[in-house]
Formats: C-alpha cells, sequence, structure tokens
C-alpha cells in the first residue's frame, strides 16, 4: 500500500509541486495578513510566495527571499518549504544552522526593530520573546532534519545501486572465470585425444608414403600426411585459443582467406575445379565464411562420395554473392564415418552472420550441392 503511494507520488510533476506550494504559501501570508498591509509588504508576500518556483534550481537564494514576508507576519509554508529544500540540496551544517537562525529571529523580531530593544519593554515581554525565539528555531530545524534525512536516504540508496553493480560484475567475473576453467579442460582434452590420434594418422601416413610402390598409392599417403599436418596447426592454434579464455590479446589469426582457397584445393585431394569471382573488397569474415564453406564440402566429398569430381564455383550478382559446390556421384562405395551434421550447422550459422543462406541438398546427377548466399551490403 505504501508503495503505490510512493510511486503515485513520483509520479507527479515537480512543476505541480512548486505551483501546490505556491498557492499554499500565498494562502497561508493572506490570513496572517493582519491590520493595514502596505503596498510593500503586500510585495514582500508576493514575492516569497513566487521564489518557491524557483527553489529546486536556487534553494539558498528562495530561502532569503522569504525572509521579509516572515519579518512582518506569521507564516510557515514558505520559509518551512524553503528551509527542506535548502536542507535536501547541500551538506553544509554550519549554512542550514545559520539559516535556520536567520528564521527564528525574522519570526521572533517586532517590526521596527525600535519596538523590540526600546527601554519600554517590560521583563515579561523580553522572557516570552526568548520564549518564542527558541520555540520557533526548534521548529526552523524540523524541515532541516527531515531535508538531512531524505539527502541520506538518496546516499544510501545509490550507495546501493554501487553494491548491486558491484555484485553484477562479481558475478560475472565468476561466470568468467569458470568459462575458463572448463576451456581449459576443454583444450586438455584436445590436446591428449585428438592431437594423439591425428598425430598418429601422420605417422602411418609418412610410413606408407616411403613403402609404397605404387605412384598413386604414395600420392594419397602423402595427401593424407599434409592433410594430418595442417589439422594439427589448427588444433594447436585452437587449444592455444581456448587456454586464452577468450582475451583480448588473443586474436583469431592466422585466419584463412580467399587467397588459401588454392591451396586447400590442392590439397584437398579430390580433382577439383574453382572459376568465377567475388566482389572486390568484400569482408575478411566473409571470406573466411567462404573458405569454411569450400573446406566443409570438400571434406564431406571426401568423406561420402569417394572418387567424386568437385567444381567450386563463386559469384556474384548486383545484389548477393557467394560460392557454390557441387560434386558428382561417387565411383566408390563411400566407408561408414561417424557424424553429427555439425559441420552444415556451423556454415549455416556463419551464413546468419553474414545476413546470408546456406543450402544443402542432392543434386539430379546423383551428387550433392553447397551453395552460400550473402547480401552485397549488409543489412
Amino acid at each position: 500500500m505504501m508503495s503505490t503511494a510512493q510511486e503515485r507520488w513520483r509520479r507527479v510533476p515537480p512543476w505541480a509541486v512548486d505551483a501546490g506550494l505556491v498557492v499554499l504559501a500565498a494562502l497561508d501570508a493572506w490570513i496572517n495578513l493582519y491590520g493595514e498591509a502596505t503596498p510593500f509588504i503586500w510585495a514582500c508576500a508576493a514575492l516569497g510566495c513566487a521564489g518557491l518556483l524557483l527553489r529546486r534550481r536556487f534553494p539558498l537564494t528562495v530561502f532569503l527571499l522569504t525572509l521579509p514576508m516572515t519579518l512582518f507576519m506569521d507564516v510557515a509554508v514558505a520559509p518551512i518549504a524553503a528551509l527542506y529544500t535548502l536542507a535536501t540540496r547541500t551538506r553544509n551544517r554550519r549554512l542550514l544552522a545559520g539559516c535556520a537562525l536567520l528564521n527564528a529571529a525574522a519570526s521572533t523580531l517586532a517590526w521596527p526593530l525600535s519596538d523590540t530593544f526600546s527601554g519600554d519593554t517590560f521583563p515579561g515581554d523580553r522572557t516570552w520573546t526568548l520564549i518564542q525565539f527558541v520555540y520557533t528555531l526548534a521548529t526552523a530545524f524540523a524541515p532541516i532534519l527531515f531535508g538531512q534525512l531524505v539527502q541520506a536516504r538518496h546516499d544510501v540508496a545509490r550507495q546501493l545501486v554501487e553494491v548491486e553493480v558491484a555484485r553484477e560484475h562479481e558475478r560475472a567475473l565468476y561466470a568468467e572465470t569458470v568459462l575458463a576453467r572448463e576451456r581449459a579442460q576443454l583444450a586438455r582434452e584436445m590436446h591428449d585425444v585428438v592431437s594423439h590420434q591425428v598425430s598418429l594418422i601422420a605417422v602411418q601416413a609418412g610410413a606408407l608414403q616411403v613403402a609404397a610402390k605404387d605412384p598413386d598409392a604414395r600420392d594419397a599417403a602423402r595427401t593424407i600426411r599434409t592433410l594430418s599436418v595442417n589439422t594439427l596447426d589448427e588444433l594447436r592454434h585452437m587449444v592455444t585459443l581456448l587456454r586464452a579464455s577468450g582475451g583480448k590479446d588473443t586474436e583469431l589469426t592466422p585466419q584463412p582467406t580467399l587467397a588459401d582457397l588454392q591451396q586447400l584445393i590442392a590439397n584437398s585431394g579430390i580433382e577439383t575445379t574453382l572459376t568465377g569471382e567475388l566482389p572486390p573488397g568484400i569482408s575478411t569474415t566473409a571470406q573466411r565464411t567462404i573458405y569454411r564453406t569450400v573446406q566443409e564440402a570438400l571434406t564431406n566429398v571426401r568423406k561420402h562420395a569417394p572418387g567424386a569430381r568437385a567444381e567450386v564455383r563463386l559469384w556474384r550478382d548486383a545484389q548477393h554473392f557467394g560460392v557454390t559446390v557441387t560434386n558428382t556421384a561417387p565411383t566408390r562405395p563411400s566407408v561408414a564415418l561417424p557424424s553429427a551434421r555439425h559441420g552444415l550447422i556451423g556454415l549455416r550459422e556463419r551464413a546468419e552472420l553474414l545476413n546470408g543462406t546456406l543450402t544443402a541438398e542432392p543434386s539430379p546427377q546423383g551428387g550433392y550441392k553447397i551453395e552460400l548466399r550473402a547480401p552485397t551490403r549488409p543489412a
């Protein structure tokens, strides 16, 4: 219930609150005007009431503007509002104490001042004046204390926000630490298992290359050894990246570009033709995506279509560019290999980063076709 009331109060615009205070102060001054008020007194009352509109920007000035009307009449709304606003805007305790004393003096002293300190004044009147001064001073300190309390509440709320931000930062650091630990574990597994197996493949292929009598067998063994060595290089780079936990000092370099396509095709062990061209000046990300698309397509040809020929066609039109990799039907039976189709999933994710699409489907001639299409200009 209280929170709902606070929310409703916060929705009230500040100018409406200030205008309401001006009306209340004016009503308070009009009620307390006694006798025949001179135009000067009316001007002081009007100035003190209207000044409340500027209390948020000039709190000390507005308080000083309320002193003349406090001297001539017994008002409370304008000086209390001015003191409260000043207390919420400053941390100068001496200034606030001085303003409370000024307000109490203006409320207690009679005008003209000679009437207050004249020798005809009775001792009882002076005692009552002192009592009234103390009472008014205590009344003046009430809005000051309340304003300081509100200021302290705002400080505590701001500190709580800072503490929450610090906690969020601490949770983020902890999550990064856990991620770094998992990456390090994954790097160890990749190094100990995958690297070991690929190294054995490279060694066995090298031995086969030396011992084989058939030239075709030696070429095949050389291709296997070259691919194994390249895989080991990429695996070492990936392990280094994982161990670095994605820090800013670690870059994904060296990364393949279009200049490496010829070498990729030459080392693929597949009869492949490369045709076409791409728009000049395409981004490094796009070049890397095209390279990985061709790499994955040729890998699938080796795995699922032994003896097939492949064609890599780079193309572009007015609005799009891309690459199409097509292979013929296999000439030999393929060996069943484990596959989770993660390669195609990764290629589709790369294509989406370029706001493009990837299609993979069988061709009418019994082969397979993979095509990457991306817009020339990013969306």
